[in-house]
């Protein structure tokens, strides 16, 4: 879940290609299942547990304008994990942002509904999405877009090869900092680089 107790700055990351990617498996009974039609209400329900979207409503809306368009991509790039009673409570998508004609891998959306977090899904989910994105996307380099709010998730990416950047061409316009969150970050000592 974001905590918003800290102040707010956004963070770009980046996994060089060739950076190994540790293995992390999932607990008993937890399995990874790809997206299929009518799991965007799953994925809105879980986007808004962890406070990423103020309702589950503008969460589906997101979902449906940013991705249904390419509902083929969607069942090959987006993944969930199921709890043993078969709910979804986590996802991830291995998916892309152009720059230029240039289309770039970038790891979107990782969440853990809150009740589940603290059990290793996050990290199997990393890890799984990523190695997703090599066999899809080749194994080049892969970017994500976070924020100093998800200060665990930030830890969770680095064990997986991510770094943080300030690359300044993933985006044309964001309010991303490296310098600023890890420092604030390391103040309040929440990362283990």
């Amino acid at each position: 879940m974001l905590d918003k107790s800290i102040r707010y700055i956004g963070l770009y990351m980046r996994r060089p290609a060739g950076a190994p990617v540790a293995e992390h498996p999932l607990p008993d009974g937890y399995r990874f299942v790809f997206f299929k039609k009518g799991d965007e209400a799953d994925w809105s329900r879980i986007e808004t547990s962890v406070l990423e979207f103020d309702s589950e409503f503008s969460a589906l809306m997101y979902f449906k304008d940013r991705f249904m368009p390419h509902i083929s991509e969607l069942e090959r790039r987006c993944l969930f994990i199921e709890n043993p009673q078969g709910v979804k409570i986590a996802t991830a998508t291995a998916w892309w942002h152009m720059v230029g004609d240039e289309r770039r891998p970038w790891l979107h959306w990782v969440s853990v509904d809150p009740r589940c977090q603290g059990l290793g899904l996050g990290r199997a989910l990393t890890a799984k999405v990523t190695n997703l994105m090599i066999q899809l996307d080749g194994d080049t380099d892969f970017f994500l877009h976070t924020q100093t709010w998800s200060h665990r998730a930030i830890n969770i990416y680095i064990a997986n090869g991510y770094q943080p950047t300030d690359e300044k061409i993933l985006y044309k316009t964001r309010d991303c900092n490296c310098k600023k969150a890890i420092k604030l970050l390391k103040k309040k000592n929440l990362l283990r680089i």
